[in-house]
């Protein structure tokens, strides 16, 4: 069965280009079944697909209102996140107590090769 990982992020900066293309245009795209919220304008039920999600993959270098509800409801149905984070980023303390799963990365290759790392172990 393929893993059904959601991508959870802020809009406060280019997620199109920076995290959307690098992960579409990766092996992991290959490997694992990314649901990316904002890749069409079509109306979703967000909450249902991260009900139906193996992982929650949360982008956090920009804080933002609509993803900490996001990472609520994945922590509310018991579904694990992984947060990555630009070096240097001030992230909110309060994403310890929804994960101990950080990476911190210098660019979209970087972010890319760590979240192959993470998923090599995470699904064994």
């Amino acid at each position: 069965m393929i893993m059904k990982i959601f991508v959870s992020h802020s809009r406060d900066f280019n997620y199109k280009d920076e995290l959307y293309k690098p992960i579409r245009e990766s092996i992991l795209n290959n490997k694992y079944e990314f649901f990316l919220p904002h890749e069409n304008e079509n109306s979703i039920n967000t909450k249902e697909i991260i009900k139906n999600s193996d992982l929650i993959l949360a982008e956090v270098s920009f804080p933002s209102i609509g993803e900490g509800i996001e990472l609520g409801w994945a922590n509310m149905l018991n579904v694990p996140v992984l947060c990555a984070h630009r070096e240097g980023a001030k992230i909110s303390g309060s994403l310890k107590y929804l994960t101990k799963n950080f990476i911190a990365y210098k660019d979209s290759t970087d972010l890319v090769n760590q979240i192959t790392s993470f998923l090599s172990f995470y699904s064994k």
